[in-house]
């Protein structure tokens, strides 16, 4: 274990007031929970909480026991989805410590969003005192096991009881807490991905760049087709000539081609600005690997797979950290990449970055930041 210093991240814990949960859950119960985890349907006792009006701003910094919310029908955010939410991880450290990977950019990424979606932008100091201020208090269900985490779901909605197709003026911030273990059940090894047929997560102009939920509503009939071909993702191509690759529905894609070199889609505003997609360029580019960010098409990929190639393909992202992909499938092809088996590029980088973010080896990029 490398022993590790750094600043607590900045906060403005003490403006929020915090309403305990007079029912928590008994801690031998919870312990329980932690031994047995899946992927988002645990949750914390607490919630972070702050309204924003058009007249006030943000006001009423809260953490509360969670539980459900109270609704007027005619809220904006059911009928206009004026919605975004951001997701990043909080890591128990063997001694006992916990740690953030990135919090502002995540704080930086969900104000583009927000933008975007013409919702108000949270002060990065706010964003980030709504973390510790959970933290602080909901702590003892970060988990010990291995590959496992505290999933942190900060998301903002328009709550405004309004008809009128603009903005709106009311607007609740939330945190949510899940532990979690692997994003797919089955631990780390290569995925199948069906890529999309006749279906588009974003077109130019739209709201790719955006974390906002209805580009994940778009891509769940498409994923629901992947599953009934076998995969356990989908791949999406650009919305424009239908070749390119752009992301999967939830996470980046990386080609490793033979000789070593690693192409991923460029930014083009159709596609998510992922900080794990950043983190790896720039772990890949310090091990002195070549990174090409290009239009990649989907069939210059396959026969490179058929040639040789291409080596490995991996996904990467804050829930399923990075993972391998071992088959491509559409009705024209379908193709094993690598034998099936996790490649050496994709496992290397992955311990590289699980590595930093569990404090297994020292982080020299500053990336984490203890909390508690």
């Amino acid at each position: 274990m490398t022993h590790h210093t750094g600043a607590p991240a900045p906060s403005n814990a003490g403006a929020f007031r915090v309403v305990a949960n007079s029912s928590p859950m008994p801690e031998a119960e919870r312990e329980a929970a932690l031994a047995n985890l899946a992927f988002g349907t645990q949750f914390t006792d607490h919630m972070a909480h702050i309204t924003w009006t058009r007249d006030g701003g943000w006001d009423d910094y809260r953490v509360e026991p969670y539980g459900p919310l109270t609704l007027d029908p005619a809220a904006a955010v059911l009928h206009y989805a004026q919605e975004i939410f951001e997701g990043l991880k909080a890591y128990r450290w063997a001694d006992g410590s916990v740690w953030l990977f990135r919090p502002d950019d995540n704080a930086g990424r969900f104000n583009r969003s927000a933008r975007r979606m013409a919702l108000p932008e949270l002060p990065v100091e706010d964003f980030l005192a709504s973390v510790t201020s959970l933290l602080a208090v909901d702590h003892p269900w970060v988990p010990r096991v291995e590959e496992s985490s505290l999933y942190l779901r900060p998301f903002m909605f328009a709550s405004e009881a309004f008809l009128g197709v603009r903005p709106a003026n009311v607007i609740e911030y939330l945190l949510i807490a899940s532990p979690v273990g692997p994003y797919f059940a089955g631990g780390v090894k290569p995925v199948s991905i069906w890529v999309a047929q006749g279906f588009h997560r974003a077109g130019i102009g739209g709201t790719g760049a955006a974390k906002c939920g209805g580009n994940y509503a778009a891509s769940l009939l498409p994923q629901q087709q992947a599953y009934d071909k076998g995969c356990q993702q989908v791949l999406f191509l650009d919305a424009r000539e239908d070749k390119f690759l752009e992301e999967l529905g939830g996470m980046n894609v990386f080609v490793v081609r033979s000789d070593g070199t690693v192409e991923t889609p460029r930014l083009t505003g159709t596609i998510l600005e992922g900080i794990t997609r950043a983190s790896v360029i720039q772990m890949l580019e310090d091990q002195n690997v070549t990174v090409v960010l290009r239009d990649i098409t989907a069939d210059e990929v396959v026969a490179g797979v058929e040639s040789g190639e291409v080596a490995e393909v991996f996904a990467c992202g804050t829930a399923a950290v990075v993972t391998p992909v071992g088959r491509l499938v559409s009705p024209d092809f379908d193709v094993t990449i690598g034998g099936g088996q996790a490649g050496d590029v994709t496992m290397r980088i992955r311990k590289a970055l699980t590595d930093i973010q569990y404090g297994r080896v020292e982080d020299p990029y500053g990336w984490m930041r203890r909390v508690v």
